[in-house]
């Protein structure tokens, strides 16, 4: 068996000043039928992949659309070139706009899990992208803001089947969420 690889680092780069991420979690092997056509309209410069792939070939069908970021979920045991977490800096020419942390499981409830505050914190990291419960999230907590895209794979209990966009531009960092059967912004019911 392969050795686990803890942390990795990754770098993208804006063009001309802005960058469209989209994140995904918790494919199971089975990402929604329609992510083909919600990548396709989002246009995303990358993607991230927040864990619990299953079926390493998941990957290769997001990799089609953009390039792909990825860390391991609980599931992911096949996973073993893949890093548990993933520090991820988004630079605009020599400057950093911003760190993010992806690791697969970040929060307790709707709580940041101290030990993944603890990491961000030494990372430089401000935002922190997860999966697990595949509730999509957006909150922030210890100066640190955490997005869960939700679940692109099959549906868990009511849960929304749902992706995350982050948008970056030289101003502001924006987080939104896509149902990917409609392909409509996506709110909490009121």
């Amino acid at each position: 068996m392969a050795p686990r690889l803890d942390r990795q680092t990754a770098t993208i780069a804006m063009t001309d000043g802005a960058l469209r991420l989209v994140a995904v979690a918790d494919t199971h092997s089975a990402p929604h039928a329609a992510i083909a056509e919600r990548l396709g309209a989002l246009a995303p410069a990358a993607i991230l992949h927040a864990g619990d792939i299953g079926e390493l070939a998941v990957l290769e069908q997001l990799r089609a659309h953009a390039p792909l970021h990825v860390v391991r979920g609980n599931i992911d045991t096949r996973a073993h070139a893949v890093p548990d977490i993933l520090e991820i800096d988004i630079v605009d020419g020599d400057t950093t706009r911003l760190r993010i942390l992806m690791l697969h499981i970040a929060v307790y409830g709707p709580r940041l899990r101290a030990d993944v505050a603890k990491r961000a914190r030494e990372a430089r990291a401000t935002l922190v992208v997860c999966g697990h419960s595949h509730v999509p999230f957006i909150g922030q907590e210890r100066g640190i803001t955490v997005f869960n895209p939700g679940s692109i794979g099959p549906r868990r209990f009511s849960l929304p089947i749902c992706l995350g966009t982050i948008d970056i531009d030289r101003m502001r960092v924006r987080l939104a969420h896509v149902n990917c059967e409609t392909g409509a912004a996506w709110l909490p019911p009121a």
